[in-house]
């Protein structure tokens, strides 16, 4: 029987959108299945009486995004579409925040650093401008690191640059906990983006290449996959809306979702699908009637809150100094997130007491946070992102090395490098790998259903 599609791409995230695009650029017939009701994935976002919130992913950078810069030049992004923060990232200590975290120029201000933490940060970048070419993005698993944890790096330094450094830079982007995470794919990452002070966001939203992409393809939002069968040659899919056929299915979703989803991997996929763990994400967004700012960080985008000083937030997110779109003039839009500890716990709470939990702990750094906001809203990531654990970076170059098939996956956890840069990567991976499985075989007509 002729199946419905050459190819079915499961996830309207920024991987599944992106290998859709480059197959049905090819020619062939391809269609999105999304659960959810927007497309965007940890990309998405909204707009609400002239605020742009961005509920995931927060910036790119010019460095390491090689494929991403690629994908908006296709799309017509012009420079100023992609502008820079309009802040810096600063780390709390001794009741003030200090600016310069992950920023070249942060050696002179301490960027909340004492001195002997400083000169070790000197001594680790030193090796690690030695061994740059040893680190590979794509390859975490090769670097000199090894499986190290983060824990184990920053022990062979001193205090300050684990506790005002590496946990809460990897605690707040990646949402990792350093007795658990490998130091190669973050340290590989900071390596490949480079200097803070160069990051940018996307004017009008972080969701904004995702609308792009979505408008020109056949994505089916509000759609939920319940299985995937590998067969011979072909992939089943049962929907909600009734079984789809397809040439060849792509899993771009978490790999605990696609775990769940793919009746019959092989044991290869299945080993590294079950080491691919996830750690959950919470956000919740602050509407205010005017903007705020931290004791010593006016120019401040992020507030990173060290596990050290604070055991109920992780970071404090300035979205109306990360771009003047974000909050109408004279307000302001924050956003906050809790520490890795609390934040499992949080997605079953309701909205009014996550948010009330949030903000009053915020209100320590922004005093009068609860009278100038005048709205919240809590965005819940059970799979928020990858952990990047010893035990997968293991089993991450013979899964790399698997042959094709009428299944694939897409994912930053495919990489494991928890990036929106990585989560494109992957899909064009994926994308190439299945037509190089197509190639012997026609493209087929769409089947109207």
């Amino acid at each position: 029987m002729m199946p419905d599609l050459d190819v079915a791409v499961v996830g309207a995230g920024m991987a599944g959108l992106t290998a859709a695009d480059e197959l049905a650029r090819s020619g062939l017939s391809v269609r999105v299945f999304e659960t959810g009701e927007q497309v965007g994935g940890r990309m998405a976002g909204f707009r609400h009486r002239g605020y742009t919130v961005d509920t995931g992913a927060e910036q790119i950078s010019p460095s390491g995004y090689r494929a991403t810069w690629e994908l908006l030049a296709r799309l017509g992004f012009r420079d100023r579409d992609v502008p820079r923060l309009g802040g810096r990232i600063s780390v709390w200590r001794g009741r003030r925040a200090r600016p310069g975290v992950a920023e070249a120029r942060g050696m002179l201000t301490g960027a909340g650093l004492g001195l002997r933490g400083r000169a070790d940060l000197a001594r680790f970048q030193a090796w690690a401008r030695r061994h740059r070419h040893l680190f590979d993005g794509d390859h975490p698993e090769t670097s000199p690191l090894g499986t190290t944890t983060l824990a184990e790096l920053g022990g062979r330094y001193h205090r300050d640059l684990h506790d005002y450094l590496l946990q809460p830079v990897a605690g707040t982007f990646f949402g990792w906990d350093p007795q658990r995470s490998a130091a190669a794919p973050m340290v590989s990452l900071l390596l490949d983006v480079g200097d803070a002070s160069r990051w940018r966001t996307y004017r009008g939203g972080m969701d904004t290449a995702a609308r792009m992409l979505a408008a020109r393809l056949d994505v089916r939002t509000g759609q939920t996959v319940r299985q995937v069968v590998s067969g011979t040659g072909s992939a089943q899919l049962l929907t909600d809306a009734g079984a789809v056929s397809a040439r060849a299915v792509l899993l771009c979703v978490p790999a605990p979702v696609a775990a769940r989803l793919h009746a019959n991997p092989t044991e290869q996929e299945a080993r590294y699908l079950a080491a691919a763990t996830f750690h959950p994400a919470v956000k919740v967004s602050c509407l205010l009637h005017r903007p705020l700012a931290p004791r010593g960080g006016k120019s401040t985008y992020v507030l990173l809150t060290p596990a050290v000083a604070d055991g109920a937030l992780s970071a404090i997110i300035f979205d109306h100094r990360k771009h003047p779109d974000r909050a109408p003039a004279g307000a302001g839009l924050l956003t906050l997130m809790p520490a890795r500890a609390a934040t499992a716990s949080m997605l079953d709470r309701a909205d009014s007491d996550v948010a009330g939990t949030l903000t009053a702990a915020a209100e320590r750094y922004l005093p009068g946070l609860a009278g100038a906001t005048w709205r919240t809203f809590v965005h819940r990531f059970p799979h928020g992102l990858p952990e990047a654990t010893p035990a997968v970076l293991r089993q991450r170059a013979g899964f790399a090395a698997r042959p094709t098939g009428p299944v694939d996956f897409a994912g930053d956890w495919v990489l494991q490098r928890p990036s929106s840069e990585a989560a494109v990567r992957s899909g064009a991976l994926a994308a190439s790998r299945t037509r190089a499985h197509l190639s012997s075989r026609a493209a087929v007509p769409v089947r109207v259903r």
